[in-house]
């Protein structure tokens, strides 16, 4: 869910200083400043959206776009974001052309004009090209914390004196884990998969201001905030609607009861393929711990060197690693022997399978424990079922294959 600057690289150019730095040109109260909410798109990347800043200076009749969170496609690139070490710039952009970019890669872009004093008109303008100096413009990504959207909501907030976070200090209607389940609900695999790499942390109480992660949230707050008895917003444009990309919904969707469905539907599978006789059925089963092992004990591996061995502090002291673990990677090799008919096969299934059963059950245990407090139904509801129903195949009144 990275805010999608990305795009914009190709439209970079050597930009001169704008008129409306310090000791420029520009005079102030013809400085017009607007936010830009640009929609998601269908990649991966763009599941988020993203939110740039425009500064127009209406008499020189010049302008460009702030975007923050832009990144640039280095060998190392992979590397750096498997280490959480990945940072991203602030750069400018031409206006029109910006949009583009976004109209052609059917992305919505709706434009809010802001109602400020030419005073804080100027001083915004002055940040914004300060902030892309080399010096400045390098950024370590947050995708909560600091990202295309919070740079801009917290640089309105200072020009306003704290009016944006003052009024939106209310509880937020929803956690961060669940803003997330709803911006990545048309991805389903990746969106469960992204709720087990997340640790308690995204769980935490939030207020409004901080929901402005997201940028259709901040350009809500802007389109409702009033300061001294005038909105904020002076005037909203949409410029463009996608025609394709899916609105993202209101609600979290609620997923463990289907997700439990499944579970246990494969742990039932497992039950009847474990007591059948055939070959084939020994067979099928071989290759449902296969892909178990593989997809589970990957996933498994993958979170337990991400929250031991680098800088994601989002994956670290995850209680999904109760549910499936480096030892789940145990099954593929013993989904293979299973699968080639092997003797010992079935014995070592028994002993595995016993001890993930184990482990769940106790991740299930400590729930009980105030500390254990990760919002992780969905990743029991997948997991519970299944484990158990693998232990019970291997261990009580089973007939040889």
């Amino acid at each position: 869910m990275l805010c999608a600057a990305a795009v914009l690289l190709v439209l970079q150019q050597p930009w001169p200083a704008p008129p409306w730095v310090a000791g420029g040109t520009s005079r102030a109260e013809d400085l017009a400043i607007t936010l830009a909410t640009l929609g998601p798109g269908d990649g991966v990347a763009y599941m988020g959206g993203h939110s740039a800043l425009g500064v127009i200076d209406t008499k020189l009749m010049e302008g460009r776009l702030y975007n923050f969170g832009v990144v640039e496609f280095s060998p190392d690139l992979m590397l750096s974001f498997v280490l959480g070490r990945l940072d991203f710039y602030a750069d400018e952009a031409a206006i029109e052309q910006t949009y583009d970019v976004y109209r052609s890669m059917d992305r919505d872009v709706r434009v809010q004009v802001l109602n400020l004093s030419p005073a804080q008109a100027l001083k915004l303008a002055n940040a914004l090209a300060t902030g892309v100096l080399p010096e400045n413009r390098t950024f370590r990504y947050h995708h909560f914390d600091d990202n295309c959207s919070t740079r801009p909501r917290d640089l309105i907030d200072r020009v306003l004196g704290g009016a944006l976070s003052r009024a939106n200090g209310a509880p937020a209607r929803m956690s961060l884990r669940e803003h997330s389940r709803r911006y990545t609900y048309i991805f389903p695999f990746l969106s469960v998969w992204l709720d087990y790499l997340q640790n308690d942390s995204v769980d935490r109480k939030i207020t409004r201001y901080d929901e402005g992660f997201l940028p259709d949230e901040l350009e809500r707050q802007l389109d409702e905030l009033t300061v001294d008895g005038q909105p904020v917003v002076k005037q909203k444009t949409v410029l463009y609607t996608s025609k394709s990309n899916a609105v993202r919904p209101r609600e979290s969707p609620q997923w463990a009861g289907w997700l439990g469905v499944i579970s246990a539907l494969a742990g039932a599978a497992v039950l009847l393929l474990s007591r059948s006789r055939k070959p084939s059925a020994r067979k099928t089963l071989g290759l449902v711990f296969v892909v178990v092992g593989l997809v589970w004990g990957g996933s498994g591996l993958l979170l337990f060197m991400l929250g031991y061995f680098t800088e994601h502090l989002i994956t670290h002291g995850n209680e999904n690693l109760f549910f499936a673990s480096p030892l789940t990677l145990a099954l593929l090799p013993l989904g293979v022997m299973l699968f080639r008919g092997h003797p010992r096969a079935v014995a070592g299934l028994k002993w595995v399978t016993l001890g993930l059963a184990a482990l769940a059950l106790v991740g299930v245990a400590v729930k009980l424990l105030p500390a254990f407090d990760q919002a992780n139904g969905n990743v029991i509801a997948l997991a519970l079922p299944l484990t158990l129903a693998s232990a019970i195949a291997f261990t009580v009144r089973r007939q040889p294959a």
